[in-house]
């Protein structure tokens, strides 16, 4: 019972690994509170677990403010950021729209950081942490991703900033980069490789993305949970700015040797 006590909030706790990180905080005895755009999802994870939903957009200062006034009015108080929102920023340089950008900006990163900056005056009193859900796109380039890529990497930065700048007020600051995980949205890119390689299903897919990981396969989102509560937990109570992956090792792959190993 780790959370006993202790109120969560969660960014993008619909699917995925928030919601992942959403039961295991509750089924520890914490609070949680979930904060996004699409009610809906929200409310199926609210429903099985107990959880207050607050529909606001984390990008948006405005209603941010209204969602930590909503949920300390409710619980008392907030001790756990988890800032999970995010989305894609994927297409070629060259081609990419203003649009595209600007979105992978707002969801990507302008979520973590209004949700910090609305958090921190309840996360220094609390002496409370943040956790931060980046990517390992936050440390390495993929293909045509520029717009995920930056961001992931200012995420990642924020994170930094944040530790260093609060860590002095109790508040601890960390970032969780997961790898391929069997979400929702890795599903639909997932769908992209079946359709463009002859695949039978987006489980052959999963296994073409994983075949030079160690671990030979892609985190379930219970695995990047248990990364992330860890981090939220007082059982980390010396690690500030700290980046953990759970990417099965894809970190570790020296590129220019894997032709030695086919």
């Amino acid at each position: 019972m780790r959370f006993a006590g202790k109120t969560a909030l969660i960014t993008g706790g619909g699917t995925g690994i928030g919601a992942a990180v959403a039961r295991r905080i509750c089924s520890e005895g914490g609070n949680v509170a979930l904060v996004g755009r699409r009610v809906e999802p929200l409310r199926v994870v609210a429903d099985e677990i107990g959880a207050y939903v607050f529909s606001a957009d984390a990008a948006d200062g405005a209603a941010m403010k209204a969602a930590v006034a909503a949920i300390v009015e409710r619980f008392g108080c907030i001790d756990i950021l988890v800032a999970n929102a995010g989305g894609h920023g994927v297409g070629p340089t060259i081609a990419m729209p203003d649009t595209t950008w600007d979105l992978s900006v707002r969801l990507n990163l302008n979520t973590a950081f209004v949700s910090a900056r609305e958090c921190l005056p309840q996360l220094i009193e609390r002496k409370g942490t943040i956790v931060i859900v980046a990517s390992i796109a936050g440390l390495f380039a993929g293909p045509d991703a520029a717009g995920y890529v930056t961001t992931k990497h200012a995420c990642i930065g924020l994170a930094k900033s944040l530790a260093r700048d609060y860590g002095r007020f109790g508040v601890r600051t960390n970032t969780v980069c997961p790898g391929w995980v069997t979400t929702t949205m890795a599903d639909e890119q997932m769908q992209f490789l079946v359709e463009r390689n002859g695949l039978n299903n987006i489980e052959e897919a999963y296994a073409l993305v994983t075949k030079d990981v160690p671990l030979g396969r892609p985190a379930r989102p219970e695995d990047v949970a248990n990364a992330v509560c860890f981090l939220a937990s007082g059982e980390a109570s010396m690690i500030n700015g700290a980046i953990l992956t759970v990417d099965g090792g894809a970190g570790t792959v020296d590129l220019p040797t894997l032709a030695f190993a086919q």
